[in-house]
C-alpha cells in the first residue's frame, strides 16, 4: 500500500498523514479507540485533509485502491461508528483541520461551517452574531458539527428546536466517488426533487462524507432559567411536563429526568459537578444524604426580561406543588447556578464511565409510555439478573431515555457485559419496540447495534436500505460494517 500512502502525502502533505510507526502518538492512538474504551481498531492511515478537495482526492485515490474509509469528526461517538476494524488496511479520514465558520447571515438566520467545526465553537459564533445555534451535548467542547449531522445528534433541548436533522438547512458532501455533491442551501423552503441532505444526515458516513453545512439559527433569548425539582414518581413527573408545556409554552426549552441512583454515581465519582443536587437532598435513617425517586431539570428561555420568565417558572411550580406533582423545588438564581444544574445532568455519563462498564441502551418510546417502559423493564431486568443496576436518565420532554445496566454488586464489570449484554438487550428493547419505540433515539447504529437492526426491522427497510447503499456505494467503501444489516 506504500503507492496509496505516497499519494495521499501529496494530496495532504506528510505531516497529515499518519501511519502505524506512529503508533506511539497519542494523536495516532486516539483515532483507533473509541470513547468508551470498548472497540479497538487498527488503521492503514489516518489522514488529515485541509478542505473539500483535499477529501474528494482522498476519496477517489481509496475508491482506486479499493480501500476502506472510516470518516471521523470528533470520534466521541457512543456506539462504535468511527473506529477502523483490526485488519489495518482501512483509512480513517479525519476532519479535524476542516473547522473554519464560513458565514454567518444575520438577516437570514443561518450560517455555513466545515464539518470539523466543534459545536461549542459553531454555538459561540452564533452567539457574538447575537444569534443562538442551539443544539447542545454534554460533549459539545469536543464533538464536531459534522459528526452531529451524520449521527443526527439529539441532545437537551429537542424538546423545543428539534433534532440536528431540523436545524440543517443545507450540506456539501463527498460521494464515494469521489465527487462533491453541492446542496450548501440555505433556504427554508425548497420542493425540487428528492431530499438528499436528509438522505445523508444520520446515515453515518455510509453514503457520503459531510464537509460543510448550512444551519439554522434563532434569535437569542433576551433570558434563561432553570429549576431543579423533586417528584416521588414518574408519573408525576409526565404530568409536571404536561403542565409545564401547558403554561411555559414555547418557553420550555429542556425536560430532563434523573433517578436517585444515577445521581448517586455523580456525586460518589464527581462531587464537584453535583453541588445542584444538594438543594434536593434527603437524609435516611443513618442520616445519609438521599435524592429524590426523581429529579426533573426544568429549562426555560424567553425573549423577554428574566423577572417575567422567573414569574412565569415560578407559576408553573406553585400550581404544580398545590397539585401534588412535585415534592419542592429550587429554581437557580444566577447564571452559575443555572451552569451548576446543567453540570449535574451532564456529569452522569462521565461517573458512569468512572463506575465501570455497564449495558447501555439510548431507547425512545412516546412520552405517554414512558412509565409502562419503566415499570415493565424494572420488573423484568431484576428478575432475570438478581442484583442488577439500573442507571435510568434522559430526555423525558422527547420521550428519550439512557437505560443502562450495570452488573450486580461483587460480579466484575467485564464479565456481566460479555455474559449478559445480548439477553439484557433483548428485554429492553422488546420491550421499547412493543411500545411502539426505537432501540437508538440518538446515538445511532454504528457496529454496537448493527444486528439489533438486522433483526429487528422488517425485510422491506433493509431492502430499501442496501438498495440506496448499492446505488450510492457500489464498492461498500464507506465506513464498511457501520448501520447497515
Amino acid at each position: 500500500m506504500s503507492a496509496l500512502l505516497d499519494a495521499l502525502r501529496a494530496v495532504v502533505g506528510q505531516a497529515h498523514v499518519l501511519v502505524p510507526r506512529d503508533a506511539g502518538d497519542p494523536e495516532f492512538s486516539r483515532h483507533q479507540t473509541d470513547w468508551r474504551g470498548r472497540y479497538h481498531g487498527w488503521a492503514q492511515a489516518i489522514v488529515r485533509p485541509a478542505n473539500t478537495d483535499e477529501v474528494a482526492k482522498v476519496v477517489r485515490l481509496c475508491a482506486q485502491h479499493r480501500v476502506g474509509i472510516v470518516p471521523q469528526g470528533g470520534h466521541t461517538g457512543l456506539v462504535g461508528g468511527g473506529v477502523p476494524d483490526a485488519s489495518g488496511q482501512q483509512v480513517v479520514l479525519s476532519l479535524q483541520r476542516m473547522k473554519r465558520v464560513l458565514s454567518v447571515d444575520v438577516a437570514n438566520l443561518s450560517m455555513t461551517v466545515e464539518a470539523g467545526c466543534l459545536l461549542a465553537d459553531v454555538q459561540q459564533a452564533a452567539d457574538e452574531a447575537g444569534l443562538l445555534f442551539p443544539l447542545s451535548l454534554a460533549s459539545e467542547g469536543s464533538c464536531t458539527i459534522g459528526g452531529n449531522l451524520a449521527t443526527n445528534a439529539g441532545g437537551t433541548h429537542v424538546l423545543r428546536y428539534g433534532t440536528a436533522r431540523e436545524l440543517c438547512l443545507g450540506l456539501e458532501a463527498v460521494t464515494a466517488q469521489g465527487e462533491v455533491w453541492n446542496g450548501l442551501k440555505s433556504l427554508r423552503k425548497d420542493n425540487t426533487g428528492y431530499d438528499l441532505r436528509d438522505l445523508l444526515i444520520g446515515s453515518e458516513g455510509t453514503l457520503g462524507i459531510i464537509t460543510r453545512a448550512s444551519l439554522r439559527l434563532y434569535p437569542k433569548p433576551a433570558s434563561r432559567l432553570a429549576a431543579l425539582v423533586a417528584c416521588e414518581t414518574i408519573d408525576q413527573a409526565l404530568a409536571l411536563l404536561t403542565l409545564a408545556r401547558r403554561m411555559l409554552d414555547a418557553s420550555l426549552c429542556g425536560f430532563e429526568a434523573m433517578q436517585a441512583y444515577p445521581l448517586a454515581l455523580t456525586l460518589r465519582h464527581k462531587p464537584e459537578q453535583a453541588k445542584a443536587a444538594r438543594a434536593l437532598m434527603h437524609h435516611d435513617a443513618r442520616g445519609e444524604p438521599m435524592a429524590p425517586a426523581w429529579t426533573v431539570l426544568v429549562d426555560a428561555s424567553s425573549p423577554h426580561s428574566q423577572a417575567d420568565l422567573q414569574a412565569q417558572l415560578e407559576d408553573t411550580l406553585s400550581r404544580a406543588l398545590q397539585e401534588g406533582l412535585i415534592q419542592q423545588a429550587s429554581v437557580a438564581q444566577s447564571e452559575a447556578q443555572y451552569r451548576e444544574m446543567w453540570a449535574l445532568r451532564e456529569t452522569i455519563p462521565l461517573a458512569e464511565k468512572v463506575e465501570g462498564l455497564m449495558v447501555k441502551h439510548d431507547i425512545g418510546v412516546p412520552t405517554s409510555c414512558i412509565p409502562a417502559f419503566l415499570a415493565r423493564a424494572e420488573q423484568a431486568l431484576p428478575q432475570a439478573f438478581p442484583g442488577c443496576r439500573i442507571v435510568c436518565f434522559g430526555h423525558l420532554g422527547d420521550g428519550n431515555l439512557h437505560f443502562n445496566v450495570q452488573s450486580p454488586a461483587g460480579i466484575s464489570d467485564q464479565a456481566f457485559l460479555a455474559q449478559h449484554e445480548h439477553a439484557v438487550n433483548a428485554i429492553v428493547y422488546d420491550i421499547a419496540v412493543d411500545l411502539g419505540g426505537t432501540i437508538s433515539a440518538e446515538h445511532g447504529i454504528g457496529q454496537l447495534k448493527r444486528d439489533e437492526l438486522a433483526a429487528r426491522q422488517g425485510p422491506v427497510s433493509t431492502a430499501l436500505m442496501r438498495a440506496i447503499k448499492q446505488a450510492l456505494d457500489p464498492q461498500g467503501l464507506l465506513n464498511p460494517g457501520r448501520l447497515l444489516p
